[in-house]
């Protein structure tokens, strides 16, 4: 099947950029995917998942953990603070904090809690006024003032433009990161993940090469 030819690619990847099998952490993306090709994922014993949207999973993942036991689900769409609450009880990482309210909400939910998801900051690398993320120039700011709430910043996440080379953006995002002493680098999908993976990518979120076309509908 299709999970496993990526998995297979995302080995030749690893094996390429000298980087030992296993560092990457593939994230399948089931957002608007039919229950039935979630499921035969599942079956094939891939168990880290990405979705975009709160209400969504929070309809799916409950009784799919009941029924394959621990599965990790990731968020990777922009976050809503009013559904902050949600996400932090549903989802094991966060890659889309990207701005201070935000991230005030999550420090006040995971001071209440003692728990808090691993945390990815997601940077627009291409400075596109019509998408989220943390400006280049206000990253490290950003992520000092979120390692001062105590918050779990695991590493940063980057969308880059579309029909845009990559490969800038994904050393871009490295070097960031390095600068900051993050190692976690949520960049690559179903287009460019190996490219990503040679620049250093730790997640690669893959949703259409996996469960084919999404239909919106």
């Amino acid at each position: 099947m299709a999970l496993a030819e990526i998995s297979a690619r995302i080995s030749a990847a690893e094996r390429a950029a000298g980087r030992a099998e296993g560092s990457v952490t593939l994230i399948a993306v089931s957002k608007v995917q039919p229950l039935e090709r979630v499921v035969a994922v599942l079956e094939a014993g891939h168990r880290i998942f990405g979705e975009n949207y709160v209400q969504e999973a929070a309809g799916k993942w409950p009784d799919l953990r009941a029924r394959f036991g621990a599965v990790e689900v990731h968020m990777i769409g922009p976050l809503q603070t009013n559904k902050a609450k949600v996400a932090v009880d549903l989802f094991d990482a966060i890659h889309t904090v990207d701005r201070p309210s935000l991230a005030e909400k999550l420090a006040r939910l995971a001071q209440d809690r003692g728990r808090c998801p691993a945390l990815f900051v997601q940077v627009n690398t291409g400075e596109e006024p019509q998408k989220a993320g943390v400006l280049p120039g206000d990253v490290d700011g950003f992520l000092a003032s979120c390692i001062a709430m105590d918050l779990p910043i695991r590493g940063l996440m980057c969308i880059p433009p579309e029909g845009d080379d990559s490969t800038p953006h994904f050393a871009t995002l490295a070097e960031m990161a390095a600068r900051n002493g993050l190692t976690g680098l949520s960049m690559g999908m179903s287009g460019d993940f190996e490219a990503a993976i040679a620049a250093g990518a730790t997640h690669v979120r893959v949703g259409s090469a996996i469960f084919g076309a999404r239909n919106y509908g």
